[in-house]
C-alpha cells in the first residue's frame, strides 16, 4: 500500500497503536513520518491522541489497513465521507475481527473484500467496491486470508487515490 505511483496521493503520516506494526517498518523505509498512539488505558484519550495527530501532520483523508480498533465518534464527525476501511469479507456478511474465520466455520463458497466509508458502526457504512474470493475445499484460515489479501492489496490503492483526487464520492457499491 506504500508504493504510491499516483501524484494525487500524498501520504502525511503512518499510524499506528502497535510499536511492531509492519505498516510502521514499510513506512519508515519510505521514508514518511510515523507516529504510534497506544489504545490503553482508554479509547477516549487514544482518540484525542489521534485527532490531535491528524490535525498536526494536516490529514485530509483517513485510510484504515490492519487498524484493528473502533474509532471515536469525534474522528468520523471530523472526516465525514473521508474515512476508508478495507474488510475481508464481503460486507454485510461477516463483520468484526473474526471475518476469515466465520466465513470458512459458516460454510460460504465465495466470501472476499469490502472497502467501505467509515460511520459510527463496526464494519459498517456506505460500500465502495466488493471483490469476490473463492473459498476453495481446502482452505485454511490462513490460506483463504492470504488470498484475501492479494485482492486487498490490487483494490485498495485505486479507491484511495479517488478519493484523495475528489473523485470518490459516496454511492451505489461497485463488484469488481
Amino acid at each position: 500500500m506504500l508504493d504510491n505511483p499516483d501524484p494525487a496521493v500524498e501520504f502525511a503520516v503512518v499510524i499506528s497503536d502497535r510499536t511492531d506494526a509492519g505498516g510502521l517498518v514499510r513506512a519508515r523505509r519510505a521514508g514518511l513520518p510515523v507516529e504510534v498512539v497506544p489504545w490503553a488505558p482508554d479509547r477516549g484519550s487514544a482518540t484525542a491522541a489521534l485527532v490531535e495527530l491528524l490535525d498536526r501532520y494536516r490529514v485530509e483523508v483517513v485510510v484504515l489497513a490492519g487498524f484493528m480498533r473502533i474509532l471515536g465518534p469525534e474522528v468520523i464527525r471530523r472526516y465525514p465521507g473521508r474515512i476508508v476501511n478495507i474488510h475481508p469479507s464481503l460486507l454485510p456478511s461477516f463483520p468484526g475481527d473474526r471475518a476469515v474465520a466465520a466465513a470458512l466455520e459458516h460454510g460460504v463458497r465465495v466470501t472476499g473484500v469490502t472497502v467501505h466509508f467509515v460511520d459510527e458502526q463496526v464494519d459498517h457504512g456506505p460500500i465502495i467496491a466488493q471483490v469476490p474470493v473463492e473459498v476453495l475445499p481446502d482452505d485454511t484460515v490462513e490460506s483463504l486470508h492470504r488470498r484475501i489479501q492479494r485482492a486487498e492489496h490490487l483494490l485498495y490503492p485505486g479507491i484511495v487515490a479517488a478519493l484523495c483526487r475528489g473523485t470518490l464520492v459516496p454511492g451505489p457499491a461497485v463488484t469488481v
